[in-house]
């Protein structure tokens, strides 16, 4: 039987600094209540061309998450070239072959899940003389269609990170859709708690108020703040 799902976060109207406005109001009230610092929000906008971000980044926002290391490179220049202390985050699965176009990119990487990526990234890091944030993507769900490193071997994968040189500071996930994310998010900050990590990249436009309360670092807010794909 399919277990019902949790309420939706509150979804914000009004213009684009107004929806910013309103989904920061409550990262902050939902972590207050929670006992911990409010997240870093992350506007998610893939797919989404230069005229619907540059409202945004008027209004003051300064970190933006991509899925894919092409699309980003291609309308990104341009905005950095204008807002130049814009921060970018890969929030989508990377491909082994595209870790040094990703390195030279971003300042964080959330997605690194498996022995072979690990390697790219080592090298690309290497030649690049600079290491992005990086977060190590858990399959918090064991759900066979998503990708991320399965619980057991995350501690393989983070001594296979710390033995070519790389630090992970944070683990993402994202919890099954249709489920309660809490139990999941929970889950998510005490594999942190055990491996040492402090940061904690998770809930998304449906649930960034809930992993808000229990101690997201980092949310991932698209929808939310652009409106419908």
């Amino acid at each position: 039987m399919k277990m019902a799902t949790a309420a939706a976060a509150p979804q914000p109207t009004g213009t684009p600094a107004e929806r910013l406005a309103f989904v920061r109001r409550t990262l902050a009230a939902e972590a207050a209540a929670g006992g911990h610092r409010p997240a870093k929000l992350i506007a998610v906008s893939k797919t989404f061309g230069a005229d619907s971000i540059r409202p945004l980044i008027v209004a003051g926002q300064r970190l933006f998450g991509e899925n894919r290391v092409q699309e980003a490179a291609d309308k990104w220049p341009a905005l950095l070239a204008e807002t130049p202390d814009i921060e970018l985050h890969l929030v989508g699965q990377l491909q082994s072959n595209k870790a040094a176009d990703a390195v030279r990119l971003f300042q964080a990487i959330h997605s690194v899940d498996r022995p072979s990526l690990v390697a790219a990234l080592a090298r690309a890091c290497a030649q690049a003389g600079r290491q992005p944030e990086l977060f190590a993507q858990v399959n918090i769900g064991a759900e066979p269609q998503k990708g991320g490193v399965a619980i057991e071997a995350l501690p393989a994968l983070l001594d296979e990170a710390a033995a070519k040189g790389l630090a992970i500071t944070g683990l993402m996930a994202v919890p099954p859709a249709d489920r309660d994310p809490a139990p999941y998010f929970a889950l998510l900050a005490k594999l942190a708690r055990r491996h040492g990590i402090d940061r904690l990249s998770m809930g998304m436009s449906q649930d960034h108020d809930v992993a808000a309360r229990l101690g997201a670092t980092h949310v991932r807010v698209g929808s939310a703040l652009f409106g419908g794909r």
